[in-house]
């Protein structure tokens, strides 16, 4: 990770956490097993790739003295993302079968939603900047600070 950084670490993991999810339509289109067994290997190193890549950003992205407070936050969005996606995927599935009435194609109209979560997160880690963060941070704690002081 180092030689790549964190934002291109991360964004490497999202193109292959979306590339997964179409693999796994794929497979199913198919009905490949060893594909699918592939996917799934292979899901697993992007998915790592991608959380390694985001957290290490992530602590990038958080200043000393509120350490504490982000890694509640970020594991706080993580349960807050898993039962969104749970509702948001089971929703999709009814509106999947009643628009296509094929469980194919439900479960890939399904998959599809995952993947073009990835590709906007791509585009959403082009607008981070570390080192302005950092600078920004460090003024708004010094004058929170300096409010508490008065």
């Amino acid at each position: 990770m180092p030689r790549l950084g964190k934002i291109r670490t991360t964004t490497y993991g999202c193109w292959g956490v979306a590339l997964m999810f179409l693999l796994l339509i794929i497979s199913g289109v198919t009905q490949q097993a060893w594909l699918f067994q592939l996917q799934l290997f292979l899901f697993g190193i992007a998915a790592g790739v991608t959380t390694t890549g985001a957290l290490s950003l992530m602590l990038d992205l958080t200043a000393a003295e509120t350490a504490g407070t982000f890694i509640g936050a970020w594991g706080l969005a993580q349960a807050i993302a898993r039962g969104s996606a749970t509702v948001v995927g089971g929703t999709a599935l009814d509106i999947g079968r009643q628009l296509f009435g094929v469980p194919i194609l439900a479960y890939g109209f399904v998959f599809c939603l995952p993947m073009l979560g990835m590709l906007a997160a791509v585009l959403l880690l082009k607008q981070v900047d570390v080192s302005q963060f950092r600078q920004q941070s460090q003024v708004a704690i010094a004058k929170v600070l300096a409010e508490d002081l008065e």
